[in-house]
């Protein structure tokens, strides 16, 4: 039986020129990580599901992937639960492990599974996908990269500034314009105060986190609010210190809030910190920021295209990074003391965005620059010891595989974009030469070997 062959919603392939733009995205962000002092590290795609599950929130929990135990994994299955058809509970009876949700907490566990071997404060970057059971739509995939750079290991808020400038170098080397937005949980557990109901700052962050997601604006959050338990008369105090103008406006609002003061005094040291630094891009200091992972702590960031440039006025995508401070995270596998702060490159929707844009350079990554095409067999092994010297050099170079039609040897070349074809035939070979054509104008020449590498250099 003959199968229509597909891939799952929310997956996509990517062809060799993609995979090319996509490298080049790759390395630009991962220059600036190592320039910055970090070091590389991989986990595995899958870890175990009590290590994913609890840190995410109540909805990242859902949207994690689970992994069915290998074999007959219902003979162990939970059996009051099954018939009960109780998924909670089966889940855990019949699946032990999970695909990754983020970078973030494998981060956290490898940190602590390796602590003996790691200097302190430990500088990564991570460059790897994950997987979420997301809706798929515009800018939101099922499967797609993720480029963290973390340090753990200091509460210093240097590194906060230091995150700030690596968005900045990044998204200046793109040549895409961005926002950074920052924020600080302390802020949030403010507002929880200033409005009354400082036991509920996880559910008023949560419902402000959804405040650009929904319809109605500020009146869904209201909503939001009210199926929390927020009762309506904190609504307007929640709005009014959201919409404060600017820091100190907050600082006076948050008179009476010690954890507010104290948020409020981390934003403007690390404002110090990047007083004598000057920014490529936006840096925004935004109280309704509220990143719904629930184990950011301190500083929490956010990175969306700049669409006051006119070139991305039109551009309609969410976050394309974020991230913040941790101050337990590693809490939860049994160390205690190691405070962290990273940062997220949402590289699916930055590719997305970079391709609508056309920003990507045409030599976004190097190919063949040279494809060797021979007019009889003799050519053709001739032409095999020119192209292994080209490599010896340092030239990416091909041999079309035989010595067919000329006509079908430069479809093939056309194919593939080589910016240059060398023609040998009996004469060329007699005279050590190639008839080298410039692919883009059709100008043609005869050139012998240190004509070639000159012109090719």
């Amino acid at each position: 039986m003959s199968v229509k062959p597909s891939i799952p919603k929310g997956t996509r392939d990517f062809g060799p020129n993609e995979v090319r733009k996509r490298d080049f995205l790759f390395d630009t962000i991962r220059q600036v990580f190592v320039r910055y002092g970090f070091e590389p590290i991989e986990t595995p795609s899958m870890e175990n599901l009590v290590t994913l599950t609890g840190k995410y929130g109540e909805e990242g929990d859902q949207l994690l992937f689970k992994v069915l135990n290998n074999g007959d994994y219902l003979r162990k299955a939970d059996n009051d639960a099954l018939e009960a058809r109780d998924s909670d509970r089966l889940l855990f009876s019949i699946c032990k492990r999970g695909m990754r949700y983020d970078l973030t907490v494998p981060f956290a566990r490898f940190v602590v599974q390796h602590q003996n071997d790691l200097a302190f404060p430990f500088k990564r970057y991570q460059i790897q996908p994950v997987w979420r059971a997301d809706r798929p739509q515009k800018g939101r995939y099922q499967e797609f990269y993720q480029c963290d750079v973390d340090v753990i290991g200091t509460d210093s808020l240097m590194c906060e500034a230091e995150l700030i400038q690596i968005y900045d170098e990044v998204f200046a080397a793109l040549n895409l314009g961005v926002t950074i937005r920052v924020n600080h949980r302390n802020i949030l557990e403010g507002v929880a105060e200033y409005c009354g109901h400082p036991d509920k700052t996880t559910d008023i962050s949560m419902a402000i986190d959804k405040l650009d997601k929904m319809k109605d604006g500020w009146a869904g959050v209201c909503r939001e609010l009210e199926q929390r338990g927020i009762p309506a008369e904190a609504h307007s105090k929640i709005e009014e210190a959201l919409q404060a103008d600017n820091i100190d406006t907050l600082e006076r609002l948050f008179a009476n809030s010690e954890i507010g003061q104290q948020g409020i005094a981390e934003i403007r040291k690390v404002q110090r910190y990047l007083e004598r630094y000057e920014l490529t891009n936006q840096l925004a200091i935004d109280f309704k920021l509220a990143r719904g992972l629930s184990y950011y702590t301190g500083c929490v960031f956010e990175v969306v295209v700049d669409t006051s440039i006119p070139s991305q006025q039109n551009i309609q995508m969410g976050s394309i990074g974020g991230g913040g401070r941790y101050a337990d995270l590693t809490d939860m596998f049994g160390l205690k003391d190691m405070s962290g702060v990273g940062v997220s490159f949402g590289a699916e929707r930055i590719y997305d965005v970079m391709e609508e844009l056309n920003l990507f350079p045409e030599n976004a990554a190097e190919q063949t620059q040279i494809l060797f095409v021979a007019l009889d067999e003799e050519s053709h092994f001739s032409a095999f010891e020119t192209v292994h010297k080209l490599r010896q050099e340092g030239v990416n170079a091909e041999l079309y595989p035989a010595s067919v039609k000329l006509k079908k040897q430069m479809k093939y070349a056309n194919q593939r974009n080589v910016p240059y074809v060398a023609i040998v035939g009996e004469d060329e070979r007699n005279n050590g030469t190639v008839s080298l054509k410039t692919m883009a104008t059709g100008e043609q020449q005869t050139l012998d070997w240190a004509g070639l590498l000159a012109e090719l250099a």
